[in-house]
């Protein structure tokens, strides 16, 4: 199929409206053809803004030179340019394209607004060779679906008009249109898995199966199909596995699922209502066998990365290592009316309500916030006798590894509140007078 700009137009016409449409614009052929032939359609698009942005890695001795390439060409084309450096250096047990990419998309995520369409020159041979790269890494249908024709991004969305077309359809274009481009050698060094796919591998595979291109891109659409299917089973079981205020598993009706249902709806917990990677099969095994076969009163843990799973009762709970990091210091001064900051998603907040909370005159008073030693009591409102800080957790279900979080509301040296679980009897508000309601609120 050969490329042209109403074949473009015709793709966009499936995609999302926007106001803007920003073109990833590298100054290879590729990118060149896109920006190229969406200005000979402009006219199609006049209440829409079109942009390039291009992101200058610094891996290469040429980068700004290339950088300074895509400059001009915006000019002679009339097209605003955000070009963007980033550190794209890899870091410790990371690959470069991988560091790379990270980069290149922090820096799209940072650019578009609300409602933008970033286009990317992603084609035929690209999805190609993804599909390959992902079935040599024993990827499922998430990863077998290759590259998706759109999807939500940042604000925003993310769209690749051009997986259609193969990359000689591309190339065509360029050279009948007259375009000049970068050619970045990077791009024939075969110790890259991608590089190697495109020189060596499939070239080979094309002169048996000449159509292997359009081929495996459609096996990917197959794939997409699969993994709309699998995504919208773990929706179904997602509504009836989950706790009703917050974003744990419930154990029982997760074992009344199948092997394949739990796999699925584990990977769908963690990567889409979560959104942290999936941990590799072998641990993904061991979650099956080590949490939720695991005895009521045991608390087992499976890490991967910065990412814990843990079971505790009948929940299942899913944690980022650094919200179990505590901001504010033990011992930390506390006015009752400023949010004090706990950790990188929680934080304390005060707000005036007549008859609950604290007394409103313990204002100025010496108040500290505290955390758990051990051996603490309180006599909790409505309670009439004190009890054990440690029975009253328990009691609340509050999960081990989450206790020491918990902040406690100290007056001198008794413990005024346990926050959003209780307040102490000398110190609570009486019916008829304001009083200051203590919350722990999640920051997103």
């Amino acid at each position: 199929m050969s490329f042209s700009p109403a074949q473009l137009q015709q793709q966009l016409a499936h995609l999302p409206a926007s106001r803007c449409y920003w073109v990833a614009y590298s100054g290879g052929c590729d990118s060149h053809v896109l920006l190229h032939a969406l200005l000979q359609i402009q006219q199609q698009f006049s209440d829409s803004e079109i942009r390039a942005i291009h992101i200058n890695h610094g891996l290469s001795p040429k980068a700004d030179e290339w950088a300074q390439h895509c400059v001009q060409t915006c000019q002679e084309l009339a097209i605003p340019l955000h070009s963007i450096s980033v550190n794209a250096q890899a870091e410790k047990g990371e690959g470069p394209e991988a560091a790379a990419r990270q980069a290149r998309y922090r820096a799209f995520k940072e650019t578009i607004s609300e409602g933008d369409v970033l286009l990317l020159a992603h084609h035929q041979d690209d999805q190609a060779e993804t599909l390959l790269l992902q079935l040599f890494r024993g990827s499922g249908p998430q990863g077998l679906s290759a590259m998706p024709k759109c999807r939500k991004f940042a604000n925003g969305w993310l769209c690749r008009p051009l997986l259609d077309f193969s990359r000689d359809d591309l190339c065509n274009y360029a050279r009948s249109n007259h375009l000049k481009w970068i050619d970045d050698p990077s791009n024939f060094d075969t110790s890259y898995d991608r590089n190697y796919l495109r020189q060596d591998i499939l070239p080979s595979i094309k002169t048996r199966w000449p159509g292997i291109d359009a081929t495996l891109a459609r096996a990917a659409r197959h794939q997409a199909e699969v993994l709309e299917l699998t995504q919208q089973l773990a929706q179904r079981d997602w509504e009836h596995c989950r706790t009703a205020q917050s974003a744990q598993i419930l154990i029982t009706p997760l074992l009344k699922l199948s092997t394949a249902e739990q796999n699925n709806l584990l990977r769908y917990w963690i990567k889409d209502i979560n959104h942290f990677q999936v941990p590799d099969q072998q641990r993904m095994q061991r979650i099956l066998l080590e949490l939720i076969d695991a005895a009521e009163d045991a608390q087992p843990l499976i890490e991967w990365g910065n990412i814990q799973l843990r079971r505790y009762q009948e929940n299942l709970y899913l944690l980022n290592k650094e919200e179990l990091t505590l901001i504010t210091p033990d011992g930390s001064c506390c006015d009752l009316s400023s949010p004090v900051p706990l950790t990188v998603n929680k934080q304390l907040t005060f707000e005036r309500v007549p008859g609950k909370g604290l007394k409103s005159s313990l204002r100025g008073k010496e108040i500290q916030l505290r955390y758990r030693r051990g051996g603490e009591t309180c006599r909790p409102l409505g309670r009439g006798h004190n009890m054990s800080l440690k029975n009253l957790m328990q009691e609340w279900s509050i999960p081990p590894w989450l206790r020491p979080l918990v902040p406690l509301i100290y007056v001198g040296d008794e413990i005024a509140a346990v926050a959003d679980y209780c307040v102490c009897e000398s110190f609570a508000a009486d019916k008829n007078e304001e009083g200051i309601k203590i919350m722990l609120k999640t920051i997103t």
